[in-house]
């Protein structure tokens, strides 16, 4: 089961990448206690993308394609994204 923040991060990055692998992971629950952490949850997550869209670029590139498409959600509510971003040849 998925909330609302895991959701709209799944859509978005489905729509704008169409990766061939995608995984989500609600690490909020780690986070109680730190800073940045939120009551309501879904404020942490790691983030595994595989897409066609990263060939040929560099990993800083790929990431800054992520957060620009997540830029709502790191704005509102995300404050931590741990991302791994590769090319289908590199999964």
């Amino acid at each position: 089961m998925t909330g609302p923040i895991a959701d709209r991060i799944r859509d978005k990055l489905t729509s704008r990448f169409a990766p061939v692998e995608l995984s989500i992971v609600d690490e909020s629950h780690k986070h109680q206690g730190h800073a940045g952490h939120d009551a309501r949850g879904e404020s942490h997550f790691r983030v595994a993308i595989v897409s066609a869209e990263f060939v040929g670029r560099s990993r800083v590139d790929r990431q800054r394609l992520v957060y620009d498409a997540l830029k709502d959600e790191l704005a509102d509510r995300i404050h931590a994204l741990a991302l791994s971003t590769k090319a289908p040849d590199e999964a």
